[in-house]
């Protein structure tokens, strides 16, 4: 199996995910095409060479819709020659995206492929079905009582045990460590800011932190999932919480302790990583920043939707020889408080070793985009540490998970 290496990688700041966000006004086909040029120029490549745009995208629809992967290489003015591709596996859209494109170097079919995501939340247009990702078919409800994420994160924290001041605790320390890594400028070396056509910077920063965040102020927040998740849902006449305890009948009662403030702050964004082999690297005088030392997906039950993480870093270490202890950084997509806690749990993992930026909770999460973002930050930070090696994972909906260990060169 031939290597898959990271040439480099950028990413725009993440904007608030509401009109008054600093990339709202951006389409964000020209926000993945700002973030292509980027990469381009960062790495001096010619754009033709590049095989395939991979893209990972969550919605898919309205303004992320008709191939965002091959109209955002159109809108960056790369060759017509160039193609692009989008893809969706929920939250895991954008590392799934770098996942195919190692793939596709690793077996020698390709030798130039950009792998990245993008995700403009502030855009969205509201979604039929109250957040249940079943794509309106009732056979699947039948099936599978599916409950908002939230309410799959809650149902987490019930049968974990993780309480209010667990996941409070948890979200506390994601803004105190965020902001270290802003005042320390742990991000500058992958990020870029957003202009606009004249120039002019729109972002040059992440809007979401709130480093004045404290314990009392997360204590103040009310659990937002708890009541939608006690209305009756039609047609099984059950309300979410009563559904979650039909597949689960050893919980009594859902605990809600997700908020605004331990749950993942919806931003817009846009990231993308540069991919190639070893022969492409030598012919073209281009030096590696890491290597792709496995990937790896999982799935698990979907109502509680949220526990696949476990099995996919469990898969990708396998594959790749390894331990939990081998590696040196972690970063666990902050959906949710519960989320990272559980796979620390599972997994024997050191939270000192664990989002060590801060995370989703603290800086949002532009869904599709967020594993670039993810493997760039913890690239980065191996560099800055002068560590070897990193496991990135998330979790996503229908019950999956995704997980890359990348090496550095």
């Amino acid at each position: 199996m031939a290597e898959a290496l990271i040439i480099d990688g950028v990413r725009t700041p993440r904007g608030k995910g509401k009109p008054t966000g600093g990339l709202h006004e951006v389409h964000p086909q020209e926000l993945l095409a700002q973030i292509l040029r980027a990469l381009a120029d960062r790495t001096g490549i010619e754009p033709a060479d590049v095989e395939d745009v991979v893209v990972g995208n969550g919605d898919q629809r309205d303004d992320h819709g008709d191939d965002i992967g091959r109209l955002a290489v159109l809108a960056a003015g790369w060759p017509v020659t160039v193609p692009g591709v989008s893809l969706n596996r929920f939250c895991g859209s954008g590392q799934q995206a770098v996942n195919f494109a190692a793939m596709g170097i690793a077996s020698g079919f390709q030798h130039l492929v950009v792998a990245g995501g993008v995700e403009s939340m502030s855009r969205y247009q509201p979604r039929r079905g109250g957040g249940v990702l079943d794509g309106g078919n009732p056979a699947i409800g039948a099936k599978y009582p599916l409950v908002p994420q939230g309410v799959s994160a809650d149902l987490i924290a019930t049968i974990e045990g993780f309480g209010r001041v667990d996941v409070d605790a948890f979200a506390l320390r994601s803004q105190e460590r965020a902001a270290k890594a802003i005042a320390e400028d742990r991000f500058a070396g992958s990020l870029v800011p957003v202009r606009d056509p004249d120039g002019t910077v729109l972002l040059d920063h992440d809007e979401h932190p709130r480093p004045q965040t404290t314990a009392e102020s997360l204590a103040a927040l009310e659990p937002v999932f708890a009541r939608a998740a006690a209305k009756v849902r039609e047609p099984s006449g059950l309300s979410y919480d009563q559904m979650c305890m039909q597949v689960y009948p050893q919980v009594t009662e859902v605990a809600h302790v997700h908020h605004a403030g331990n749950s993942s702050g919806v931003v817009d964004g846009a990231g993308a990583l540069l991919l190639a082999s070893a022969d492409y690297v030598k012919a073209h005088g281009l030096k590696a920043r890491a290597r792709v030392r496995n990937v790896a997906v999982a799935a698990a039950e979907p109502v509680i939707m949220l526990t696949a993480p476990t099995p996919a870093s469990q898969a990708v270490l396998a594959k790749a020889g390894m331990t939990a202890a081998d590696i040196d950084l972690w970063e666990i997509n902050e959906a949710f408080a519960a989320v990272p806690l559980k796979v620390i749990r599972d997994l024997g993992v050191d939270e000192d070793k664990v989002n060590v930026n801060g995370g989703a909770i603290a800086l949002g999460h532009p869904i599709g985009a967020s594993g670039p973002m993810l493997l760039q930050t913890a690239l980065d930070e191996l560099e800055r540490r002068d560590l070897a090696t990193a496991l990135v994972t998330m979790c996503t909906g229908g019950g999956m998970g995704t997980a890359t260990i990348i090496e550095r060169v």
